[in-house]
């Protein structure tokens, strides 16, 4: 047998470089790179092998662990799962700072490869610089932190334990149900020991994402269903998107049976906006069509969806309907006491149309559907196209704003993560084309839009990619926005400035609290105030070019100048923390205390317990 010696660092890039998947029917590097900061526990292990592996796995330098691991997210999302990034930090700080893209990836369902330094197996120097010590437990090391949220975890105390690790976190990578992030942890003195691997292990590997079939004895049952139905409703979850012929197959079931459809935040895109059919979002941050027919259904058919608690308004919108959930992931598919089929969405809606060559939604519950569909467009196309109608301007205004210019619909790619903007989005971006819209909105994680726009725009360089970030989520997290100005990655960043976390200060005072801690003014201040920050003034700082604009008009004229630059574009505008679209929504259930002073608080724990008993006898 033939071999080759390397360390255990230069056989991991060469691994990995040599893997292959097929993509639109060619062959592309699984891998399109490896983003690293450098420190003690990576640099001379595994910096050495990266810095040799040249443009074969390249390198991309970030100023955050979390916003490199989101940048690498947001590539694997925009490229449907079809291809992915790993992600390198040194043995403290630095690994403790993936784990919230961790989380963030695991809930999403998403890959993503962490190959964070570790200590010494020696134990010789004992303890290194930032090294945790555990009295209880000699093994442990913070890299343990990242065993809950990884789909699959190893710690690599030996060369000869890549030839399986490797292979089995890839195998999980690319798993369409098991998805998610998989850790190898690399001790540092490993990283850089040699062995004698075999050449063949490096020789090229396609990788194919699998299509699982539907379940043969799941099929009948789930047809039967479908059968029984007249008010059918579909739901688009996430996983019609990362499934390669998903959309089609999911407009073709719909337009076959004139089945009305909606879509959760992960869903979103996967049928144009403007499809007669196309009810817009549902739940919490639903539309009211797709709400008003949801609460109606006798059968939701959910497709690739969580079903968490955002798309079924805390798991009462679907409660008079049967549920049939189609899904990939076994646990995904018997939430709610649903009928599972399990398989690709794709490949069930094609066996289900093949059973049901009669059946057809009620003539009178399409036309309905239809008729609130166009109700809901025509309302959508009022709110954005209000210039400004007094005051501040407010999250709807803008997004109509951005949306008004050439080519918006079709080819300019939205991000966005949390706080107001995702509900608004959801409501009333224009989605045209599948990952038109990308929302992180499955662990809803403030920082990740402008780390996440990179990583788009690195999966995109050809299309328009426009970040939609609020002022607090800004601060949390920006300093990739000067990475994409070194990496030459052009960003249209938008910034509502509504001087602080509007949202939650909403919800604070639905639930009867009083204003606190959200708003910039409402927090402690010392003797100087609350901060005025200038974000234009920091951006230009960062590299890009940046503006504050004073009003809707003033922002349509900054976006067609950001169109024309050719490096990144931050646009600042301030709008009202209070307002949002009126039309839409249902019950979000969050708990209300049970004893409070403040008569507010009394009356809304009075309304939260009337609301749980409707849901206990409805």
């Amino acid at each position: 047998m033939s071999t080759i010696r390397l360390t255990m660092a230069q056989a991991l890039v060469r691994y990995l470089a040599a893997q292959r998947v097929e993509q639109d029917g060619e062959e592309a590097p699984l891998f399109a790179g490896v983003w690293a900061i450098f420190g003690h526990g990576n640099v001379a292990g595994l910096g050495e092998a990266l810095q040799q592996a040249g443009d074969s796995l390249p390198t991309w330098r970030a100023h955050n662990e979390q916003g490199m691991a989101h940048a690498a997210i947001a590539y694997a999302k925009a490229h449907f799962r079809r291809r992915m990034m790993a992600v390198t930090s040194s043995i403290g700080p630095g690994a403790t700072n993936l784990v919230t893209a961790a989380a963030l990836a695991h809930v999403n369902r998403l890959p993503l490869l962490l190959l964070p330094g570790d200590v010494f197996v020696s134990r010789a120097p004992d303890p290194v610089l930032q090294q945790l010590e555990a009295p209880q437990d000699g093994t442990l090391s913070v890299n343990d932190c990242l065993r809950p949220v990884s789909r699959y975890f190893d710690r690599i105390v030996h060369p000869a334990q890549l030839l399986t690790a490797l292979p089995r976190a890839l195998a999980v990578l690319t798993d369409p149900a098991q998805c998610g992030p998989a850790t190898l942890a690399l001790p540092q003195d490993v990283q850089t020991m040699a062995w004698d691997y075999p050449t063949d292990w490096f020789r090229p590997r396609l990788w194919r994402i699998a299509a699982p079939p539907p379940e043969p004895d799941a099929l009948e049952p789930a047809a039967r269903e479908l059968a029984a139905a007249r008010r059918q409703l579909i739901v688009a979850g996430g996983g019609v998107r990362y499934n390669a012929g998903g959309a089609a197959a999911l407009r073709a079931f719909a337009e076959r049976d004139g089945a009305p459809l909606a879509e959760t935040q992960a869903g979103k895109s996967a049928l144009p906006w403007d499809h007669p059919l196309q009810l817009g979002a549902i739940g919490v941050t639903g539309s009211p069509a797709a709400n008003r027919l949801a609460e109606r259904a006798d059968l939701v058919l959910a497709l690739g969806s969580r079903l968490q608690d955002f798309s079924t308004g805390s798991g009462q919108l679907f409660r008079q309907a049967r549920l049939l959930s189609v899904n990939v992931n076994a646990l995904d598919g018997i939430k709610a006491d649903a009928v599972a089929l399990s398989g690709d969405a794709a490949l069930c809606l094609d066996a289900l149309s093949a059973r049901l060559d009669s059946w057809s939604a009620d003539a009178g519950w399409s036309a309905e559907a239809r008729a609130l569909a166009e109700d809901w467009r025509a309302e959508t196309a009022r709110v954005t196209g209000q210039r400004q109608s007094h005051g501040l301007p407010y999250d709807g205004e803008v997004i109509g704003a951005v949306q008004r210019h050439p080519s918006s619909e079709r080819d300019d790619i939205v991000v966005c993560a949390a706080g107001t903007l995702p509900a608004e989005l959801h409501k009333l971006w224009r989605a045209a084309t599948p990952g038109g819209y990308h929302l992180e909105y499955g662990y809803s994680c403030m920082g990740y839009e402008i780390a996440g726009g990179l990583g788009v725009k690195m999966a995109r360089p050809e299309r328009e990619v426009i970040v939609m970030v609020g002022d607090g989520s800004y601060l949390m997290m920006n300093s990739e926005l000067a990475t994409s100005v070194m990496l030459d990655r052009k960003l249209i960043v938008v910034l509502l400035d509504n001087r602080g976390y509007g949202c939650i200060n909403r919800l604070q005072q639905a639930c009867g609290g009083a204003p606190f801690n959200n708003l910039l003014d409402d927090c402690r201040q010392g003797r100087h105030g609350a901060p005025r920050v200038d974000f234009a003034a920091h951006a230009r700082a960062l590299g890009a070019e940046a503006e504050h604009v004073a009003d809707i008009a003033g922002l349509e004229a900054a976006l067609l100048r950001a169109r024309a630059a050719e490096r990144s574009y931050l646009i600042v505008i301030d709008t009202d923390p209070a307002r949002t679209t009126e039309a839409g929504g249902c019950w979000w259930e969050v708990a209300v205390p049970e004893v409070s002073e403040r008569a507010e608080v009394r009356a809304a724990r009075q309304a939260y317990e009337d609301r749980l008993r409707r849901r206990q006898y409805e």
